[in-house]
């Protein structure tokens, strides 16, 4: 059917498309941050740099931190004895956030507790979720200190909450008719969770639980030189800002997304085992 640019016909009838409130303010804000995106490009102060040299030099410096990576100020087995301190800042935050949003997001969720309590607890994760996770780190170190120990407490903060959200709306999707038929043969609430929730939602809950995992890991390697929490991020800002080790860098980049790969192909293989 060739379109001659005028409305489509339904049954004989023209289709028109109604502008609501939703779609006018999507329109209206999208417009708002381009014409902010061209006014920010415009008004930057680049300090007499150019934007094609920059470009190229931009390359030359991919060139070198991905196409010759080697060692200088450590040796592999540190790279690795620091790589391991960053992947258990990431085991550690994890745990912590999972095994205290599996008990939050049953009160989280609104077919497992009532209203009042199911919107207070997403409430406050909310509240706690909006701030980012390098701020509370921040916020924790000035109590602690900088260090692995505001990290941890940091990072689990916003894991719980983050979690807490995941595992409330896996529950929330279950059939509401078994929830109902156990309370009906006298299940308990407790036996509803065991019986029914949890394995129901088992692989979602695997899912979620790595997927923030990899988010940690990820964070683990900022707050190693934000917080001052050690491991391989800390490696990787010296050769950055002190040293200006690309080709170090390039090695810290590589061991990274080993690690991100691996931990992709474990969730993975976790899944199917859960589902086999």
């Amino acid at each position: 059917m060739v379109n001659d640019g005028k409305p489509p016909l339904v049954n004989g009838r023209l289709k028109l498309r109604v502008l609501t409130k939703s779609m006018l303010a999507i329109r209206v804000t999208l417009i708002a941050l381009a014409v902010l995106t061209v006014i920010g490009f415009m008004t930057f102060n680049y300090q007499e740099v150019h934007l094609l040299k920059g470009i190229a030099t931009t390359f030359v410096n991919f060139k070198t931190i991905f196409a010759s990576p080697q060692f200088s100020h450590f040796t592999f087995p540190e790279a690795v004895h620091q790589l391991l301190i960053t992947l258990s800042l990431g085991v550690l935050t994890t745990l912590i956030g999972a095994l205290i949003a599996l008990f939050l997001s049953m009160l989280a969720a609104e077919n497992l507790s009532n209203k009042t309590v199911s919107n207070s607890v997403k409430g406050l994760m909310a509240v706690i979720r909006a701030v980012p996770t390098v701020l509370w780190v921040l916020i924790f170190a000035v109590s602690a200190g900088l260090g692995s120990v505001a990290a941890v407490i940091g990072m689990s903060f916003h894991s719980i909450s983050y979690l807490t959200k995941a595992y409330s709306e896996s529950f929330e999707e279950l059939d509401q008719g078994i929830l109902e038929a156990l309370q009906g043969c006298g299940a308990g609430w407790w036996q509803i969770i065991c019986q029914a929730v949890l394995p129901s939602s088992l692989t979602s809950i695997v899912s979620w639980t790595f997927i923030r995992f990899e988010i940690n890991f990820g964070v683990s390697v900022a707050m190693g030189a934000a917080a001052g929490a050690g491991g391989i991020g800390y490696d990787m800002f010296m050769d950055s800002a002190f040293y200006y080790n690309l080709h170090e860098m390039g090695v810290i980049t590589y061991m990274i997304l080993a690690v991100a790969m691996l931990l992709e192909y474990l969730s993975l293989q976790m899944k199917k085992r859960i589902r086999a």
